[in-house]
C-alpha cells in the first residue's frame, strides 16, 4: 500500500492529537486487562455488567429492568441472561405480579462471585490509574461524566 502525501498540502491533524485516540487507547488496555482477569471466573465483561447491575437489587428483577439499568437492548440482555442461566449464575422465577412473565434473580453462587469480581475491577483500576493522584482520578471521572451527560450517553459498553 502506498500512502500519497496530500497534494493540496492542507493541514491534517495527527492521529495522536485527538483526545478520542487517547481515550480509546487507554480504554482498550483497561478493558483487555480486566477481561484477562475475569477468565478464571468464567464470566465475560458483558456478563459481569449484568451480574453487577443485578447485585444488590431486590430479590428478583426483570430482564426489561436490567436493560434499563445497563442501557442494553432487551435482546442483548436476553442473550446474556441465557448465558448466565447456563452458567447457573441466574435463575428464572414466575413473576408474582403476572404469571405470564418470568423474573430473574442471582443464584447463591453469583452472590458470592460478584464481590470477588468487583475486587478484580478495583485492582484493575488501581493498576491503570495509580499514576494519578486521588484528586486527578476524581477530576478524570468528573470530566468523563460531564462528557457523558453532554452527549446523552446512557448505555454501558460491554465488549
Amino acid at each position: 500500500m502506498v500512502i500519497k502525501k496530500n497534494a493540496n498540502k492542507e493541514k491534517v491533524s495527527g492521529l495522536k492529537s485527538h483526545i478520542g485516540f487517547w481515550l480509546r487507547l487507554v480504554s482498550n488496555h483497561v478493558s483487555y486487562a480486566f477481561a484477562r482477569k475475569l477468565e478464571k471466573s468464567g464470566v465475560t465483561v458483558a456478563e459481569w455488567v449484568i451480574l453487577r447491575e443485578m447485585y444488590g437489587c431486590e430479590d428478583t428483577t426483570t430482564p426489561g429492568e436490567v436493560a434499563k439499568l445497563t442501557g442494553l437492548t432487551k435482546g442483548a440482555v436476553s442473550k446474556l441472561v441465557d448465558r448466565l442461566l447456563e452458567k447457573k449464575l441466574v435463575e428464572r422465577r414466575t413473576s408474582k405480579e403476572d404469571r405470564r412473565y418470568q423474573d430473574i434473580h442471582l443464584t447463591h453462587e453469583a452472590q458470592l462471585l460478584v464481590p470477588e469480581i468487583a475486587a478484580l475491577a478495583d485492582l484493575n483500576d488501581q493498576e491503570f490509574f495509580s499514576a494519578l493522584s486521588k484528586k486527578e482520578r476524581e477530576d478524570l471521572v468528573s470530566i468523563l461524566q460531564t462528557i457523558t451527560t453532554a452527549n446523552q450517553i446512557h448505555s454501558v459498553p460491554v465488549e
